[in-house]
């Protein structure tokens, strides 16, 4: 299985500015069925590099390669095998969903028979098949996306990128839509590109994570090896005698600091559980007037990537834990 996206030192310039500045990275790495999130700020580069994987743009340096095709050299090969849900309505208006979908379809390099048959068969998946023969340009913005969802998996492809897919859905039309995100890569082997600026739902859906700023990337990650390895702390108030309590969270294998006052900052490891604290204060005879516990969240990983963010709290913890003797 090749890799989904492999990127080689891609420089992209549009007129005399360099949007790519020299990109490489593997994502995808482990085959089908993976959701990889695309994260930046704005101007970072993004729909820039998702034209490029289109083939809308041809690199001035390096390549760009799609399930093992060459963006630039083989587009047709790469087209074919591409979904794509643009942020921006793409529609022809006054024409019936399952029309345009069965255009589409055809375009994708269906024939006209089994278009039409997918067409129908995609718009009930998404929930749209009450209203596959009304006209676009009368749906809903919740519908809309919808649609745009169904012709980018109309004729079924190994890859879909999405655009902002959730981009003014109440709720509930938001958990549909990540619903199916999950189904599309889960059920049915479907490789996923989310472009989002919910990190929200990239941390909801996403396997693996690529954040850019400036037109580079700045931060790659794995998700799931992020939240292994991303070890929880908490923060801790106690009222009492916790002079004994640094001794007893190492016995059972926590780092802990005391900042005064009954206030205690603890690096639990990933297989620990939060009762134990619980467990701890109540056998060392301790009030407990606050407990939190947490871990790096997305957020928190972006804004220190793009620049806003020093360290993680998760970071600080384990640093602070770390200068006073533990770790």
């Amino acid at each position: 299985m090749p890799t989904v996206i492999e990127l080689d030192n891609l420089r992209v310039q549009l007129g005399r500015r360099e949007i790519l500045r020299g990109i490489s990275c593997r994502l995808g790495v482990s085959g089908a069925g993976k959701a990889i999130g695309l994260l930046g700020p704005n101007g970072a580069g993004k729909s820039t590099l998702i034209q490029t994987l289109l083939g809308f743009h041809m690199p001035v340096g390096g390549r760009a390669r799609v399930l093992g095709f060459d963006c630039h050299r083989q587009p047709r090969q790469v087209r074919s095998r591409i979904g794509y849900m643009p942020e921006t309505d793409s529609f022809i208006a006054n024409m019936t969903a399952v029309s345009f979908l069965r255009l589409m379809g055809q375009i994708s390099g269906l024939p006209a028979e089994t278009a039409l048959e997918k067409a129908h068969e995609v718009l009930f998946h998404v929930g749209l098949g009450e209203a596959r023969y009304r006209q676009l340009g009368t749906y809903s913005l919740g519908m809309k996306q919808m649609a745009k969802l169904a012709q980018a998996i109309v004729h079924g492809p190994e890859l879909v990128i999405l655009d902002e897919p959730t981009n003014g859905l109440d709720p509930a039309a938001r958990q549909r839509m990540l619903k199916l995100v999950r189904e599309m890569k889960e059920d049915h082997g479907m490789n996923v590109v989310l472009c989002s600026h919910l990190l929200r739902d990239v941390e909801e859906v996403c396997d693996e994570v690529v954040i850019m700023k400036d037109g580079q990337v700045v931060h790659q990650s794995d998700l799931e090896e992020e939240r292994r390895s991303n070890r929880r702390f908490v923060e801790l108030e106690v009222m009492g005698d916790d002079s004994r309590l640094a001794g007893a969270l190492a016995a059972i294998g926590a780092d802990g600091v005391a900042e005064g006052e009954g206030r205690w900052r603890i690096v639990l490891q990933p297989e620990m559980e939060v009762a134990a604290i619980w467990k701890l204060a109540a056998e060392q005879d301790l009030l407990v007037r606050k407990l939190t516990h947490r871990r790096d969240s997305l957020e928190e990983i972006f804004l220190k990537a793009v620049g806003h963010l020093r360290q993680t709290p998760g970071e600080a913890a384990r640093e602070e834990v770390a200068a006073n003797g533990g770790l």
